[in-house]
């Protein structure tokens, strides 16, 4: 499909800093690249409250209608959420399809989402967004799948009749609820196994998928993209000790990110709040790292996830142009295209875990096989060796507290007492 020619507009607030306003265009622009468009103008204005008819003064609407003639655009997104009414009057003065950032990212989740689950969740958000704005684009929502911010993974045609949409909404929030069900059924499964869960969170384009697949030697996508992993994704990792855990890979966060699609993807966040431990990944090379940093931490303490031991993982240390000072601790120094790198992030993992952990020893009978192996795999191992004279295993390690083998052992010392 031949890219669109897009021209930005944006409006510069006097509470936001000069950085936090580039930083939010440039990532403005990352986002239309992602979604096959191609930025020929990026238009500003200082104000000192959005316009409410046109969201920017009706001085500069006349002026971006002349660079939309002379540069041929196609589409104009907006960098701030627009209303019903600011959609229609700048489409109509313009007479050119205008769609605002959310609708933008809605669109680059159509085309990742790759499970059921995943396009269900993003039609239900776009069908939400959709629906208080309906008198704003009239018959642009009924032609989904012409250009950037129309794409949708549901149906091609999409009537804007609002009861058809109240219908469907009600429809997919009931097939989602059914999977969210066997979701927790999956989760429960895992916690009554006591599989230890690791989740890899960060902002997007931080590098977790690249980590995650050199952890696992998995395949899931890599690309140089903003939300190039949507579904998330689950494997087998094993520590330096021996100890096994399973390690998640989860969507990208983002600042302003759409509140339909926050509440559409909070089941695929479960996971994050379900894990007993966070790799928080940040790409310490990008100038914004710290907002970035920062927006991560918010959402994790939204979904209640912000007390789970973490590890932040400060990734692309080969394209670090000062001295980076890390932001919360424990934190990790890395490139993950350095193997040696990777090898050390195992390492620091373990390290983390066993501050959090409780220390213990045990003594095992050599016909205690099945034990000694849930030792091995559920429980971090510093030392062990047979002691001939007691014809015993002494074992001696790390265990997260609460763990069943922590009942098994107290078990043992009320025998021996």
């Amino acid at each position: 499909m031949a890219e669109e020619s897009v021209l930005i507009i944006a409006v510069k607030m006097p509470n936001q800093s000069d950085e936090h306003f580039q930083s939010s265009l440039d990532e403005l622009i990352s986002l239309t690249n992602t979604a096959g468009g191609s930025v020929k103008k990026v238009m500003t204005q200082n104000r000192n409250r959005i316009h409410s008819a046109y969201y920017i003064g009706e001085g500069k609407v006349e002026e971006i209608k002349s660079e939309v003639e002379d540069l041929e655009i196609n589409l104009i997104i907006s960098n701030d959420e627009l209303s019903s009414g600011q959609l229609r009057n700048l489409t109509n003065l313009l007479d050119v399809r205008v769609i605002d950032r959310s609708q933008l990212i809605l669109d680059i989740f159509a085309r990742r989402a790759k499970t059921k689950e995943g396009k269900l969740q993003v039609e239900l958000a776009q069908l939400e967004y959709m629906l208080p704005r309906l008198r704003g684009q009239g018959i642009e929502l009924s032609r989904l799948g012409a250009g950037i911010g129309t794409r949708g993974p549901g149906e091609t045609k999409l009537e804007t009749d609002q009861r058809h949409i109240r219908r469907r909404i009600y429809d997919i929030k009931r097939r989602l609820q059914t999977v969210v069900q066997q979701r927790e059924q999956y989760r429960k499964r895992r916690k009554t196994n006591e599989a230890f869960q690791i989740a890899i969170v960060g902002y997007t384009n931080a590098g977790k998928s690249t980590i995650f697949n050199r952890l696992t030697n998995s395949t899931s996508l890599e690309e140089d993209k903003l939300f190039a992993t949507l579904d998330p994704l689950t494997r087998k990792l094993q520590l330096p000790s021996g100890f096994q855990t399973l390690i998640t890979d989860t969507v990208g966060f983002l600042q302003e990110l759409p509140t339909t699609l926050i509440a559409a993807f909070r089941s695929t966040l479960e996971e994050v709040k379900e894990a007993d431990f966070i790799l928080h990944v940040v790409d310490g090379s990008h100038p914004d790292y710290e907002q970035h940093h920062d927006t991560v931490m918010k959402l994790l303490e939204e979904l209640d996830a912000h007390t789970i031991p973490m590890l932040h993982v400060y990734n692309k240390s080969d394209q670090f142009t000062n001295d980076l000072i890390p932001l919360s601790r424990p934190y990790f120094y890395m490139s993950a295209l350095r193997e040696e790198d990777m090898k050390q992030l195992l390492i620091k993992i373990e390290q983390v875990m066993k501050d959090e952990w409780n220390t213990y020893t045990v003594n095992l009978g050599p016909e205690q096989g099945k034990v000694l192996h849930q030792f091995e795999i559920d429980t971090i191992i510093e030392k062990k060796f047979f002691d001939e004279e007691n014809n015993k295993y002494v074992i001696s390690g790390w265990m997260r507290t609460n763990h069943p083998l922590e009942q098994y052992m107290k078990g043992i010392e009320e025998q021996n007492d």
